[in-house]
């Protein structure tokens, strides 16, 4: 299983994506799912993926090959975001037609973000059937995956007005939920930060299983909601908790 999420605020974009990939108990293996395309100062795309490996790698391939043999369409020729999404959505839905006469699943979606020169920063989802939406004010981020375990801290906290830390340790206590609930998606976690209008990308973070880091958020964040359990009002028929026993007994 996988799980990934971009996030759209009005100061640029943020990325997370887990690494584990596996097809069974005993098949368990590490793979990136997140991909940059750009030229410096002219355009970059970020995509992340998620479903089954060998349409995601085949379509990155794809898109890689058509970049180099200078196609007449690739992440280097289009003209917006959306077309790029459309692009995307055409190469994996060749990809998956290849197979689809076996009785297989070989669906994949994606999300690609990015910013062209001269145009707004934007994320997109492309599903398995080459369609695509996007990101809006009122729901600032896209997810592909496992979504369900890690959607509700992003409902609660993400606004267009806030800045890219925070939005980053947004995503990241969104992929510690997840983690938490479904032991199928898993570090390494790799997390990249774009600024608006800068038109280059950095390298991502990485935050691999014995990470300082994702420790310490893991500790720090279940600790915080434990605490912000103890303080919600009791029911009307409860005057009042015996938190003492409660805390005696491990009972939060």
């Amino acid at each position: 299983m996988t799980y990934c999420v971009a996030i759209a605020v009005d100061a640029g974009m943020v990325f997370c994506s887990d690494s584990r990939t596996n097809a069974g108990i005993d098949q368990v293996s590490t793979y990136s799912k997140m991909y940059r395309f750009g030229v410096d100062g002219q355009r970059q795309f970020v995509i992340l993926s998620a479903g089954n490996l060998a349409t995601t790698q085949a379509t990155i391939s794809q898109l890689k090959r058509d970049i180099k043999e200078r196609a007449n369409t690739s992440l280097l020729t289009v003209e917006s975001l959306a077309e790029a999404a459309d692009y995307l959505g055409d190469v994996s839905l060749a990809q998956q037609e290849k197979h689809a006469k076996t009785g297989v699943s070989f669906e994949a979606s994606f999300i690609i973000g990015g910013q062209i020169a001269n145009s707004k920063h934007r994320i997109m989802l492309v599903y398995p059937q080459g369609n695509h939406i996007t990101s809006s004010k009122d729901t600032p981020y896209l997810q592909i995956g496992e979504s369900k375990y890690g959607k509700p801290i992003l409902d609660r906290i993400l606004t267009p007005e806030l800045n890219l830390d925070t939005c980053a340790l947004c995503a990241m206590v969104s992929m510690d939920s997840t983690m938490r609930s479904n032991l199928s998606v898993g570090p390494p976690i790799e997390t990249l930060v774009y600024r608006t209008d800068t038109m280059t990308l950095s390298e991502p973070l990485r935050f691999d299983e014995d990470s300082e880091f994702l420790r310490e958020l893991k500790r720090s964040w279940d600790q915080r909601l434990k605490d912000a359990f103890r303080q919600m009002p009791p029911f009307a028929w409860a005057s009042s908790w015996d938190k003492s026993a409660d805390e005696q007994n491990g009972v939060y």
